[in-house]
């Protein structure tokens, strides 16, 4: 309890203003935990020097800017808070923590809020690591894609966050064509389980194996799989390109997207599985090109 009333108080002495106050309040609630995993000083201190404060700025960051970039057209949509919501489950968020990451949405879509100063404090933590500043930029791009319009306002904040963070418009630009292919991949993938869920339920309420196989083909017959292009956009490249240039795209996105790699340059754990559901979507992505092209 004392690292969060210490981490408030100097939050708010170093920023002054609410925010400042709420991430030393995340700072402080690490120490706290930290303190009582370790029994001695020589292990505080070892928390002291690891990536633990940064993974706070990255997670606190995230969610603030989702927040804003939600509020950027003028209201925050039922989609929008789905999206939000979908996001911290699919990290498998602590009650604690989904608490903590809820205050960090509002506090983003408040009036007045430090959107430049906020980057500003994340670029001085993560400014040299492009792969981890394109990873947040991709998951405003995914909130701002919450209502599947990408509304001016959204697209102005999108680009004026991206070249804080160094990158070209022509850049976001292609991150946003990235973007919407993997979204059809995701929502492919989603009704899938969907239907192969309800194939299931009807199976164990069917007495006739042979009507629940035929109410499966009826169920997944007319549902719609990623395209080539889908694939091809969702790997950044066109299809012009040589299998020597597709292969280094490939495996270049899979370096940038790896989990653990991700994690031990800063980013927080729990945001592991939204990792990994990306590298699924480039696999499967590059397995389509391969069928296509037949290498």
């Amino acid at each position: 309890m004392t690292g969060k009333i210490v981490g408030a108080f100097f939050g708010f002495l170093l920023l002054r203003n609410i925010v400042g106050a709420l991430i030393g309040l995340y700072l402080g609630h690490l120490f706290d935990r930290a303190v009582k995993r370790f029994a001695n000083k020589q292990n505080v201190e070892q928390w002291l020097s690891s990536g633990d404060s940064k993974q706070a700025i990255f997670f606190y960051t995230t969610f603030s800017v989702m927040g804003h970039v939600a509020k950027a057209s003028g209201n925050v949509t039922p989609e929008h808070i789905q999206t939000a919501n979908e996001f911290m489950t699919h990290m498998g968020l602590s009650k604690e923590q989904v608490a903590e990451a809820k205050e960090a949405f509002r506090e983003g879509k408040s009036l007045g809020f430090p959107i430049k100063k906020k980057i500003n404090l994340f670029k001085q933590y993560f400014g040299k690591r492009q792969d981890l500043c394109q990873f947040f930029i991709e998951i405003q791009i995914q909130t701002a894609y919450s209502d599947s319009i990408l509304e001016p306002a959204e697209y102005e904040l999108l680009l004026n966050i991206a070249k804080q963070l160094g990158f070209t418009k022509r850049h976001l630009g292609q991150l946003i064509v990235m973007w919407e292919a993997e979204l059809r991949f995701q929502n492919y993938k989603k009704d899938q389980q969907q239907k192969n869920r309800k194939y299931e339920r009807r199976r164990a309420n069917s007495s006739s194996s042979d009507s629940g196989d035929h109410q499966r083909q009826n169920n997944t017959r007319d549902i719609s799989s990623p395209s080539v292009a889908d694939a091809y956009a969702l790997l950044g490249i066109s299809e012009n390109e040589t299998t020597k240039e597709i292969k280094r795209a490939y495996k270049r996105l899979m370096s940038q997207n790896h989990p653990d790699k991700l994690v031990a340059k800063g980013l927080p754990p729990e945001m592991m599985e939204v990792a990994k559901q990306k590298t699924q979507d480039i696999q499967s992505a590059y397995e389509i090109i391969k069928k296509a092209r037949k290498f």
